[in-house]
């Protein structure tokens, strides 16, 4: 296959060159017929498994250990000896040896085909003009990619829009925070991959806001393909129980041959008859196989992989089964490798109250039918509580994607606006009627200078038929309540005011003393803290920060 175009680096070239240099255009993308021979040319956008094995390749590597040639000699040594029970014995421990060893790695061969398979996402490209959806396995570079918050990043891209678009890089790069994109070109050549800010890599995906990229690189050509070459030119060895074996079955057979040559000189020796002496040191040395070591080995491996597989963990090798038992120490990385980059609500602090949210270490997923008796749950609830949820999910852009195979929730987006999601969810408030008591009219989204989001909702003509969990609101003057969610330091700059439950309070020293002490407890015990304001308005003032985001 062809490389991918001489252009690099990406990142230092204006949107508009690379575009020129990748003969395409934002507004129509590739034509189909280009697209289809440069499918030709640079092949599919695929991460290609260097030395696959074939079915014929695994079953041939089944009978290539020392031990097992050991047997196949025994048995040859056997029939020649006219001792048609032991062939036959050693024959079928060959065969289920064999068997057993095959089965179970080309099951994981499958499964591992299998999971890639699933792994390929739908994207959408704009080609010849028109928006189409197509696998990203048919990616080439010029194509025009859109994206948006929850998609993978399919290919290589260099950015030519983001509005607010922010990555989740930690596959690549262990930054468990996701970088904020931009599509201005960077002076430096010999930039990091992280601070490459401009372009956005297969492997890993979008968590807010929407952009426009094109492909620059596919397949083994990215920088997630660089990363697969590397390990797979790794040197494959034999684990350390394939290579005990070995050493035992060139230690059984050295020792059977020489025991064998003993006793031949010793019989002639003693003046036996030679034929009688050949076929005695032969049978002794068949003797000193352990015939039933293999089949035992192979059997106790292949429990091992059964009981790994029923816990979600695929062996591919049934020795790595032995040579995992053998770990004394691991070293890796943490985000997306030990954790799932997924945050948890774990306390909520406001004016009075602190809830330390029980069993939250290991939270299950919200069920697809949450909890429907709000007014129940809520009964001796303080407002307050409610009120912070409330407004963290309405105050976000992230979602719930149901998952109708476990039968619950997984959250989409951002980790943290994720867990605020899931959080008001367990507590019985669902995102879509929240949205439909407050509908949201308007917004100012989060940027990394104020480091806080505000969304504007408007209030329901009659406040009555607002949920127990909202009852705060039902005295609130106005027609328009807007929520911001930010850093806690930032929040204390901009508020005036407490909430109390069912009314305000100036936000004297003595509370701002009190937040923020709580918010350096909280970020030492490894905590991220968020902190939740609120403002009511009579009307819908002009969107922008200072209208909205003062006097909370």
């Amino acid at each position: 296959m062809s490389q991918r175009p001489a252009m690099e680096p990406a990142w230092m070239k204006d949107g508009s060159t690379v575009l020129e240099a990748l003969g395409t255009t934002q507004d129509r993308g590739l034509e189909p017929a280009e697209a289809a021979r440069r499918l030709a040319q640079y092949g599919r956008n695929e991460l290609q498994e260097r030395g696959g094995k074939t079915s014929l390749r695994i079953l041939w590597e089944q009978f290539s250990s020392t031990m097992v040639l050991i047997l196949i000699a025994a048995a040859i040594l056997s029939a020649l000896l006219g001792k048609p029970l032991e062939t036959a014995a050693i024959s079928a421990i060959i065969v289920l040896f064999a068997l057993l060893g095959f089965v179970q790695e080309y099951r994981a061969e499958q499964a591992m085909a299998a999971l890639k398979r699933l792994a390929v996402p739908v994207v959408r490209v704009r080609r010849g003009g028109a928006l189409e959806e197509l696998s990203a396995r048919d990616l080439v570079p010029g194509d025009i990619v859109l994206l948006e918050a929850g998609s993978s990043i399919p290919a290589d891209l260099r950015l030519i829009e983001s509005a607010n678009l922010r990555v989740q890089e930690a596959a690549l790069t262990g930054e468990s925070e996701p970088v904020e994109k931009q599509t201005q070109a960077l002076a430096a050549a010999e930039l990091p991959l992280g601070d490459r800010k401009n372009m956005a890599y297969m492997g890993t995906f979008a968590t807010y806001g929407r952009g426009i990229g094109v492909v620059t690189a596919t397949g083994m050509d990215t920088e997630l393909g660089r990363i697969a070459e590397l390990i797979q030119s790794v040197e494959q060895q034999k684990t350390p129980l394939q290579q005990q074996l070995d050493t035992v079955g060139k230690q059984l057979a050295l020792l059977g041959i020489t025991i064998a040559v003993l006793l031949l000189g010793i019989g002639m020796w003693r003046g036996e008859q030679l034929s009688d002496m050949i076929l005695t040191a032969i049978s002794v040395a068949v003797a000193v196989v352990p015939e039933g070591l293999p089949a035992v080995v192979t059997i106790t491996l292949a429990l091992g992989a059964q009981r790994m597989l029923r816990r979600r963990a695929l062996i591919r090798k049934l020795p790595a089964v032995e040579t995992l038992g053998s770990v004394t120490t691991i070293c890796s990385d943490k985000t997306g490798t030990l954790t799932q980059n997924r945050m948890t609500v774990t306390v909520i602090d406001v004016a009075g109250y602190y809830l330390e949210l029980v069993g939250t270490s290991k939270p299950p997923a919200p069920a697809l039918t949450p909890a429907r008796d709000a007014a129940a749950m809520w009964e001796n609830q303080p407002l307050s509580v409610g009120l912070v949820l409330a407004g963290s999910a309405l105050c976000n852009d992230a979602s719930l994607q149901p998952d109708r195979e476990s039968g619950r929730y997984l959250p989409i987006g951002d980790p943290t606006e994720g867990a605020l999601l899931v959080a008001a969810l367990q507590a019985g408030l669902e995102r879509d009627a929240l949205e439909h008591w407050l509908p949201r009219v308007a917004e100012l989204p989060f940027d990394s200078d104020r480091k806080r989001m505000t969304t504007v909702h408007r209030l329901p003509a009659d406040p009555s038929h607002l949920p127990p969990v909202l009852s705060a609101m039902k005295g609130m003057e106005g027609t328009h309540i807007a929520f911001t969610k930010g850093s806690v330091d930032g929040l204390l700059e901009i508020a005036t005011q407490l909430w109390m439950g069912d009314h305000a309070e100036a936000l004297d020293a003595h509370w701002r003393q009190r937040i923020a002490a709580a918010n350096e407890e909280m970020a030492m015990n490894g905590m991220r803290v968020i902190g939740i304001a609120f403002k009511r308005l009579r009307s819908l003032p002009a969107i922008s920060e200072p209208a909205l985001e003062r006097d909370l």
